[in-house]
């Protein structure tokens, strides 16, 4: 579809806004309804933006969002720039990543300057995924997900906090900071542990926490076992918890072969994912070097 028609219409729009926003500003334009001049012209950089955004024209809808904002924000319409802010995020993050983000950091000052921090953590989420997914930045987009935590807690909404830092935490483990990591999933398991609808996911975020023990000591994560046991009985039962003290039989035996097997027969049944692959591919290697040690 030839979308030529639709560039020239809002090539057009922009050119009109600025003649108004020219006017609003000289002596007699701003006698004469300034205020309302400028409103046109926010309409018209509005309506340019969605013309660009129906001919794919991704950085020229952001930059046509861009300019309603900074009129709102002259306007002293907070709410509105912010939306405006937001929808060039969302035009150039198909086009420039890191415009993107530019965007959705100026929406979120203003939602935070209103008290808005609900709003403002659910864009901090937006600029993290654009870091893990587009600029492959993992620690700034860690910085993100840490900071959208941050808000949600404040706000007592604490399920939403606990996603971020689940994604905190499977960074943090990936990354070998596991002080961080255990910490984290023994929070959101305890969270998980007290509420009647996420009691399911408890055994989870605990199996996580050993794992990450049993990286860094397997006495650490067979201490760190029992005391799951002890805070949430439910977790004895559980096929993770089997399979953990089948593994830490296999290291204290230094049996590579009962290791494999343990985890294999788990797979089969709960298909490991690539973190948890990880996780156990490096605890399986300590038991290979405690091997060749012992040689």
């Amino acid at each position: 579809m030839d979308n030529s028609g639709k560039e020239k219409e809002a090539t057009a729009l922009m050119a009109e806004a600025e003649k108004k926003m020219k006017s609003s500003q000289s002596f007699f334009g701003a006698l004469f309804g300034g205020g309302s001049k400028m409103e046109e012209a926010c309409d018209m950089y509005v309506r340019a933006a969605n013309m660009y955004k129906m001919a794919k024209n991704w950085c020229a809808a952001g930059n046509a969002f861009s300019q309603a904002a900074r009129l709102h924000l002259q306007m002293q319409s907070k709410h509105d720039a912010a939306t405006n802010f937001i929808d060039a995020g969302n035009a150039f993050k198909k086009a420039d990543p890191q415009e993107a983000i530019n965007c959705l950091n100026r929406a979120i000052e203003i939602y935070t300057d209103m008290g808005r921090f609900t709003i403002a953590a659910k864009h901090h989420i937006t600029i993290a995924e654009i870091y893990e997914t587009e600029l492959v930045d993992i620690d700034k987009a860690v910085a993100h997900y840490e900071q959208a935590a941050d808000y949600y807690k404040g706000e007592e909404s604490t399920s939403s906090a606990n996603k971020c830092l689940l994604k905190v935490a499977t960074y943090a483990a990936q990354l070998e900071q596991y002080p961080k990591a255990i910490e984290i999933y023994e929070q959101v398991g305890t969270h998980a542990m007290d509420s009647t609808l996420l009691k399911y996911s408890a055994k989870d975020h605990f199996f996580k926490a050993a794992l990450c023990h049993f990286c860094v000591d397997a006495h650490n994560a067979q201490l760190a076992v029992q005391k799951y046991e002890e805070m949430f009985p439910a977790f004895s039962d559980s096929r993770e918890c089997k399979l953990l003290k089948k593994l830490l039989d296999a290291h204290e035996e230094q049996n590579v072969d009962a290791y494999t097997d343990s985890v294999k027969e788990f797979d089969t049944i709960s298909r490991l994912d690539q973190w948890l692959t990880t996780m156990l591919l490096r605890i399986k290697k300590t038991i290979q070097d405690d091997e060749s040690d012992l040689r």
